[in-house]
């Protein structure tokens, strides 16, 4: 018998969106379609295909219903991004890729305006990854098209916003390296209001607020009810973590993988956080203030691996561990805590078979993600969050070098759709989550070894 109550999550990551119908019955998704977010290289400037992605989503959703009745819709979207409306509601400009380095060069300029990291807990970071740094270069690089601009809204509320037509902004986005917000008020920044932008921002409301009905005539043209309710969404790593702040008492961390790594602590140490090293304070989805740090890991796993298969055999594991062959950060080094720095072999890369290669990538990412832990006051147990909770030699790495519990999600490919899905249930049961299996359990004192060693040359290369 096929249920009628699933949850259909829009979920649009940095490398790919997708749709994805969920089971709340046992928060277990049922059917993914995917395609990948391919940037649009101009004009005006690189910007994310929203017409493609709408046009998928819409295609997806009419296709899954067939099939699993849809009765309510989630959204959840990668942070630093937003857009600026028209008085229609139509983009007044394209949506950003944060990569681009536009708003770079009106920096000098936007820094004279941007609160202080005591106000937001927002760090500087280069290119768009600072939404307010976005929409300030938007605003002043293209002023013809500005005076066009009558509402500002985060970007999972943009995707509310087509299918039910009510503007929102939210804390989770809004909190998420913005400048736009203070976390310890729950209000805009104070350069909201000096750059009259408070008028033109979107009603704030909760990620778990329903903004309305699906429009009629899109709900007719997908096969929908006509009042299948839609969610307000919620930034995507804190997607991940709102399932443990429902189920699991402080203190814990959890480790959001995709192209970014974000390592958030609930309840852990007291730390000052460093803006130097992208440790940051983020909202979770009640509007509480999570410390929390990152690097672009997914990333740096791509660029590392290319064409080499991501498998390793015990034997090379062992010559790993026992030669101690290493990598060291930054792959990806306009980010994270080792901003700047090159990356470092231990050996020629050239000389390791793929088995060996992976080993090292894998034991690296666990390691520079053991770092952000620290960075953030990470204690108790660890969860992690998809992709990467499929890497057992970056689970046991992790949990060798932080000596402490690692849990992988059972959703380990898109711990986000399930987290997403809850915002439209407050009483998720418990079981979304398990410890390490046995046969990669951290019990082989090497690993220990390892991390301690790499630990100890971190800092003595950084002393050089």
């Amino acid at each position: 018998m096929i249920a009628s109550h699933h949850v259909a999550v829009i979920d649009i990551g940095k490398t790919n969106a997708k749709l994805a119908i969920v089971d709340p019955q046992n928060w277990q998704e049922l059917a993914v379609r995917t395609m990948a977010n391919r940037v649009l290289p101009s004009p005006p400037y690189p910007h994310f295909n929203v017409e493609a992605i709408w046009a998928f989503l819409l295609d997806s959703m009419r296709e899954l219903n067939g099939q699993y009745p849809v009765a309510s819709i989630s959204i959840t979207t990668h942070g630093a991004s937003g857009v600026l409306l028209t008085e229609r509601g139509e983009l007044a400009m394209p949506v950003l890729d944060y990569e681009y380095d536009g708003p770079d060069s009106m920096r000098d300029a936007y820094e004279a305006l941007r609160p202080d990291f005591s106000e937001t807990g927002s760090p500087k970071i280069a290119m768009g990854l600072n939404l307010g740094a976005q929409f300030f270069w938007q605003m002043q690089a293209f002023p013809d098209l500005a005076t066009n601009v009558r509402h500002m809204l985060t970007y999972p509320q943009y995707w509310a916003y087509r299918l039910t037509g009510v503007m929102a902004n939210e804390a989770t986005s809004l909190g998420c390296h913005t400048d736009l917000w203070n976390p310890w008020k729950g209000t805009f920044s104070s350069m909201v209001e000096t750059l009259d932008w408070t008028p033109l921002m979107a009603p704030f409301r909760k990620a778990t607020d329903v903004l309305g009905p699906m429009h009629a005539h899109l709900a007719d043209q997908l096969g929908l009810p006509a009042a299948v309710p839609v969610y307000c969404g919620i930034h995507d790593s804190n997607a991940s973590l709102f399932p443990h702040l429902m189920q699991r008492q402080a203190p814990f961390s959890a480790v959001s993988t995709g192209t970014w790594v974000i390592c958030m602590s609930v309840g852990g140490k007291q730390i000052e956080p460093d803006p130097m090293r992208d440790t940051l304070v983020n909202v979770n989805a009640f509007g509480d203030p999570v410390p929390s740090s990152r690097f672009m890991g997914g990333r740096e796993f791509d660029l590392l691996m290319a064409d080499r298969k991501a498998v390793a055999s015990k034997n090379a594991v062992s010559r790993v561990l026992d030669d101690k062959i290493m990598l060291f950060p930054s792959v990806e080094s306009q980010t994270g805590p080792f901003q700047g720095c090159e990356p470092k072999w231990t050996v020629e890369p050239d000389t390791l078979n793929d088995d060996e290669y992976y080993a090292v990538v894998s034991f690296y990412l666990a390691l520079v993600t053991r770092v952000c832990l620290d960075l953030c006051g990470a204690d108790g147990p660890i969860i992690v969050e998809g992709p990467f909770g499929q890497n057992k030699l970056y689970l046991q790495m992790l949990e060798s070098a932080c000596g402490r519990q690692v849990i992988r999600s059972e959703a380990s490919a898109t711990g986000t759709s399930i987290g997403a899905a809850m915002l439209t249930n407050n009483n998720p049961d418990e079981g979304s989550q398990e410890s390490l299996p046995a046969e990669f359990a951290a019990t082989d004192e090497r690993f220990v070894a390892y991390a301690q060693l790499w630990q100890e040359q971190l800092i003595a290369r950084a002393t050089d």
